[in-house]
């Protein structure tokens, strides 16, 4: 048995398949892997997030630290309610985990994902040594994602009038407290659409009154078909320790500048930057019957191969689709080995929909 939400009681009543996820109980789907892809695309349906770790941070350098610890700039979060996307890197310029920074009002908090919850939090704990901050874990609270192009107009007709008013005025990548509930404009789905952390004993209520407004429950299933047609990485297959920023079509969350700022992994990251990065992450799209799977081999006539990091069936696209480490000079075509057979597939940029639109 594995760790469980405050939501896992009703998920089993609404019929979920649960199955074990970074070592917790969570559901994969309600009935219909596909129809609740769709939903999502379409309309809106309600994630329970509430696996991912919520820390907050605290204390008189916690800026200074972030600033160390973090490839992406705090500095960035000009005021309370900004949000950036970041890397924390190890020595050697690896992802040691991908998360959401906000600028609070008292400090600022990370959402960090579930697996790698242990390895993070020793990590900075690690990290902490010569700097006033406090780092303070918030398991009492959960967290709830919906997400869609009609997530925010439905919830804001569900919630209290000051809740209301701050959905309405959110921004993209924003995130502000009301009383003990945190609302931001962020996701996992290249949808647009909020993620609420609030008490933990709170959210069986308002899991209840969403779904009782017709917002569909929606399993992990259909959250990684999702992202992987955004285009988002998924930490331990996309990217991980061994794999730098630059090799996994996240250099924009580097900030380089000012050069003066040292933050873990800089020397190696400039020194593969200054060589040129020999692998990147690209799309791909198998024109033909089959399907994509991760550890594929991706074959490039006269430049090398590759392997496939991310790989399903896009029920967006009616095709199937991948993430794929590939060597820098690939271009636009390649092939993959399924079943022993070479199938040829498409090179894309590895962004297939944003906001219900096509991109490739």
């Amino acid at each position: 048995m594995g760790q469980r939400t405050p939501l896992y009681d009703l998920h089993l009543a609404l019929g979920a398949k649960m199955v074990d996820f970074g070592g917790w109980d969570m559901p994969l789907h309600y009935g219909s892997q596909v129809e609740e892809h769709h939903q999502v695309r379409r309309d809106c349906g309600v994630f329970d997030v509430s696996h991912m770790t919520v820390i907050d941070i605290a204390g008189s350098q916690a800026k200074a630290w972030l600033r160390h610890l973090l490839a992406n700039d705090v500095e960035r979060l000009h005021s309370p309610g900004r949000a950036l996307y970041s890397a924390m890197l190890n020595e050697r310029g690896g992802v040691v985990d991908d998360m959401i920074v906000y600028r609070t009002e008292s400090g600022y908090r990370l959402v960090v994902n579930a697996a790698t919850r242990d390895q993070d939090m020793a990590w900075m704990q690690a990290r902490l040594d010569g700097y006033d901050v406090q780092l303070h874990e918030r398991p009492e609270l959960a967290m709830l994602a919906i997400q869609g192009p009609h997530a925010r107009h439905k919830i804001a007709e569900l919630v209290s009038q000051s809740r209301g008013q701050l959905i309405q005025h959110l921004k993209p990548f924003e995130g502000r407290s009301d009383g003990d509930w945190f609302i931001a404009r962020t996701g996992y789905t290249g949808e647009d659409g909020l993620e609420i952390v609030l008490p933990a004993d709170q959210a069986p209520g308002f899991f209840n009154d969403l779904v009782g407004a017709g917002i569909s429950p929606i399993g992990l299933g259909a959250r990684d078909t999702l992202r992987l047609e955004a285009g988002m990485n998924l930490y331990g297959q996309d990217i991980h320790q061994d794999v730098s920023p630059l090799a996994a079509n996240m250099a924009w969350t580097i900030a380089w500048e000012p050069a003066t700022r040292d933050f873990i992994g800089r020397s190696a990251l400039e020194a593969e930057k200054a060589t040129g990065a020999k692998l990147k992450l690209v799309g791909l799209v198998l024109e033909e019957r089959g399907v994509l799977r991760a550890h594929q081999v991706v074959r490039i006539a006269e430049v090398g191969e590759g392997e496939i990091t991310s790989g399903s069936f896009s029920p967006t696209l009616s095709k199937s689709i991948a993430l794929a480490r590939v060597p820098s000079a690939t271009a636009d075509r390649a092939e993959v080995e399924i079943r022993g057979k070479w199938y040829p597939v498409r090179v894309v940029k590895p962004t297939f929909v944003r906001h219900g639109r096509t991109l490739i």
